[in-house]
């Protein structure tokens, strides 16, 4: 455990999910569509659509939600017929996570964390019907103290207010808050809300990144990946 007076000026490390605790957002877009026969431009191209009179964020019809998953995919499929792509979205969110791979080098560093006394906490843009997914492939027990979801929370990152909701349930300041995310737009969101953050780009940059504002006691610290 950290002692007092070797406490780290960060208490609580808030990461995101996908493209943090995933591979990379696009990598597994392209994945998924390879797997459906759907071009990716098109679904990149449907997604754009549905989401334009919602503000243009290509997720926030789902993970406010504004939509539920059903009528989203009623909406993507009417939008990729359009595109003289015939496909059928139903179930996406089983098949979304079908196969993807957790970032365990990430997950390892977080649990190192955690033993050591610092909050660990997922802060995170989830649609409600991913919940059951995300948590068989990352399951929270045993490594996050606290979940802020858009769903849960009904405000989505870079917005103030998942900010302010995360920090309460850590016990923290915000100046005692980091977020980890691999979107610079959630990175600039968290700043202006008083936090620290860390932009995701690779395990290996953010670890050491991380490692760099936390001050640790002779000996102690997780070890690296």
């Amino acid at each position: 455990m950290v002692t007092p007076g070797t406490r780290s000026a960060v208490r609580a490390v808030w990461t995101d999910f996908g493209g943090v605790l995933t591979p990379p957002i696009p990598r597994d877009l392209e994945t998924f569509c390879r797997r459906t026969g759907i071009p990716a431009n098109a679904f990149r191209a449907a997604m754009a659509a549905v989401a334009e009179p919602y503000g243009g964020d290509l997720m926030a019809p789902l993970d406010t939600p504004l939509l539920t998953e059903e009528e989203w995919v009623d909406r993507m499929n009417a939008r990729l017929r359009e595109r003289g792509v015939d496909a059928d979205l139903t179930g996406f969110g089983e098949r979304w996570f079908e196969g993807r791979e957790a970032n365990h080098a990430w997950v390892n560093w977080l649990r190192g964390l955690r033993e050591q006394g610092l909050f660990i906490g997922l802060l995170s843009n989830m649609p409600p019907a991913w919940d059951r997914h995300w948590r068989r492939m990352v399951p929270p027990e045993g490594l996050f103290d606290g979940l802020a979801l858009s769903f849960r929370v009904g405000v989505r990152k870079p917005r103030r207010g998942i900010f302010e909701a995360a920090a309460e349930l850590a016990e923290a300041a915000p100046e005692e808050c980091v977020l980890v995310d691999d979107i610079e737009a959630n990175c600039a969101g968290a700043e202006a809300a008083g936090w620290q953050a860390v932009h995701f780009t690779d395990t290996d940059t953010a670890v050491a990144e991380l490692a760099r504002r936390l001050v640790w006691p002779p000996g102690a610290g997780p070890a690296a990946v």
